[in-house]
C-alpha cells in the first residue's frame, strides 16, 4: 500500500456515526475500532481520510444491521494539509465498506472521494463519482 503524501488529521474517534456513501446496503455505521492504529496505552483509536475502520452497521438493510464490517474513510469535515501546501476539507464525513482485500463491497459511490484514496485504493476511486 502506498504511503500518504501529506498530513491527514485524524478526527474520527470511537463511537462516531458515519454515513455509508456506497450502495452496499448499509446507511449508517458506528466506528468501533481502527486498523493499524498505533497510539499510547489507554488512548482510543482515531481515523482520518484513507484509514480503515472497523464499524458496526446501525441503519440499512435488515440483513446488514448489527454486522461488523470494515470501512474506508473517503471524506472528513476537518481540514487537512496536502504536500503541495493546499488545505482541503469536505462538507461531511463518509465511509465506503470494503472487504478483507480492501476492495469495495458496493458497485457505485455517491459523491466524491479524496485524491489520497485514489492513490492508495484505485479500485475504490474507479467506482466513485469524482476525485478531488
Amino acid at each position: 500500500m502506498k504511503a500518504f503524501t501529506g498530513n491527514v488529521v485524524k478526527t474520527l474517534t470511537l463511537g462516531a456515526l458515519l454515513p455509508c456513501t456506497d450502495n452496499s446496503g448499509a446507511k449508517m455505521v458506528r466506528v468501533v475500532g481502527a486498523l493499524g492504529y498505533r497510539g499510547t496505552r489507554g488512548r482510543n483509536p482515531k481515523a482520518g481520510v484513507g484509514d480503515i475502520v472497523v464499524a458496526s452497521v446501525r441503519k440499512g438493510k435488515p440483513d446488514m444491521v448489527k454486522k461488523v464490517v470494515k470501512g474506508l474513510v473517503v471524506r472528513q469535515k476537518k481540514e487537512y494539509r496536502r504536500a503541495n501546501g493546499t488545505r482541503i476539507f469536505f462538507e461531511d464525513n463518509a465511509v465506503v465498506l470494503v472487504n478483507d482485500e480492501f476492495l469495495p463491497l458496493g458497485t457505485e459511490i455517491k459523491g466524491v472521494v479524496a485524491r489520497e484514496i485514489a492513490e492508495r485504493f484505485p479500485k475504490v476511486a474507479a467506482i466513485a463519482a469524482g476525485v478531488v
